[in-house]
Formats: C-alpha cells, structure tokens, sequence
C-alpha cells in the first residue's frame, strides 16, 4: 500500500502552469471594490412584502437580487440610463468604456467602473442636478460581461468565466463542463472575498441538492468575483499550488469588473 504517492514531474508542471496562467489573466483586470453605500443594501418602503403577500422571496428572485445588488460595472457592460420625463438626455442603450466611463450629453465622459447599480445611479444624479432639476434617474443593465467567478478543481474544465447572469452553484459547475470522475459532489466549496479583505469560506454539499435533500438556499447564490472549488484527488494538491502562486492571488484578481 502505498502511502507517500508521488506526483509526477509532469504533472507538478502542469498544475503549476495553471495557476501562474490563472493569476496572469487576473492580473490585467484587478480593480479597487469601492466600499457599500450606507454600509448595506437599502430596500425601499415599496419594496416590502404587503399583508397579503409572501413573506419569503423564492430562491430564484433572491439569486435575481443577490446579482443586481453587487455586479459592479466593467468595461464593455451594456446599461441603459434613463431620466424620467427627460427623454432627450436619457440613453437607451450604451456600452461602459474600456477605460470605465460612459458619454451623456450633458456631463460629458462619466466614470462607473467598480460601482454597483444604485451608486452609478446616485452618482449620475446627484451630477445631472447641476443642470436639471430633481433629475429622477434608473440604470438598468442590459448585458453583462466583465464581472468574473473562476471554478478550480476536479471539473472537466477549470477556468475564470463571464458572469453574465444570476447564478447558483451548479450553474457555475456546469460552466466548467461538470464534474470530473475525480469529483466529489459532497465536498464544494464557494470561496469569496469579503469588503474587508477576509475570506470567507462555504461549504456546499451538491449531492444533497441533485436530490432534492437540500434547502433551498444551499445552492448558494454566486458573487462576481467567487471562486468554487470542486474538491476530489486535483485539490490534493492545491496546497502546493496557492504556497508558490499566493492564495489571495487566486481569489483577489477575481474581480468584480475587468478592465
């Protein structure tokens, strides 16, 4: 029985490879995460549930929320920006610069990058109140593409995708080609990293989920910028891997908007 298996030359090569292409790639497109506004989420009052209506939202309307609450623009996202009754200096459709602005008639190159929804909204009006008065303004996303998640392991295809919708769990699985044979279903974990610069770490049991066993809200929503981590023989190894590339370099250069 063999205890101390060995890996390859070969293969240390190739996992070594991976990762110094995968902090590569991230390299070019980490950006600064500029702070929540107001320290969290703001529901407006017409937002809240009325007396005759559900109490709890769907798995599905949450991951819809979870995604529009902390996609950050990027370059080549495609919003609309509308000023309601002011038809003339609202844009149907336009896409964020490379260099993270977009052009509006009154203001000139506007920067958006790294903002979510509401802050490019409360930016844009609390500028256009220069020229209008009490400008009532809604951004509306319209394509995404520069928000990221990366999934690492015992997949058929490792790599960094485009998070271009709400996405769950398996959603992110599935981008990669499923598991691999190596794969443990019962052993995924979502690993993020928070405003604060700390990590956090959860645990997700898939198995449980194709079967119908799970909550509802095991099948965790993802974040631009998560890193799902399908553990099996490959993770083994990834000790070696995040000692020689630097873990924050495999969940840091994720980000929220390539530049």
């Amino acid at each position: 029985m063999n205890r101390n298996k060995q890996i390859s030359p070969r293969s240390t090569t190739r996992l070594l490879a991976m990762a110094l292409l995968l902090a590569a790639a991230f390299s070019g497109i980490a950006a600064a995460q500029p702070a929540a506004v107001g320290g969290g989420s703001n529901v407006a009052p017409s937002a809240q549930p009325g007396p005759g209506a559900a109490q709890a939202a769907s798995p599905f309307e949450n991951m819809i929320r979870t995604f529009q609450e902390n996609y950050r623009l990027g370059p080549a996202d495609e919003i609309a920006l509308r000023v309601k009754g002011e038809p003339q200096y609202s844009i149907e459709k336009t896409k964020v610069t490379p260099t993270g602005s977009i052009y509006h008639v009154l203001l000139g190159d506007v920067q958006v990058i790294g903002m979510t929804l509401d802050q490019a909204r409360e930016h844009l009006t609390k500028e256009l109140r220069e020229y209008l008065k009490d400008p009532i303004v809604t951004i509306s996303l319209l394509e995404a593409v520069s928000a990221k998640f990366a999934v690492f392991g015992d997949v058929a295809h490792s790599g960094v995708y485009a998070m271009a919708r709400p996405m769950n769990v398996l959603d992110a699985i599935g981008a990669a080609g499923g598991f691999a044979i190596t794969g443990s279903q019962d052993n995924v974990e979502v690993i993020r990293q928070l405003a604060d610069g700390s990590v956090q770490t959860k645990r997700v049991n898939v198995k449980l989920i194709l079967k119908g066993k799970a909550k509802a809200d095991e099948n965790i929503a993802l974040q631009p910028g998560d890193l799902v981590v399908v553990h099996g023989n490959f993770t083994k190894t990834l000790g070696k891997i995040t000692a020689i590339a630097g873990f924050g370099s495999l969940t840091s250069f994720i980000t929220l908007g390539s530049r």
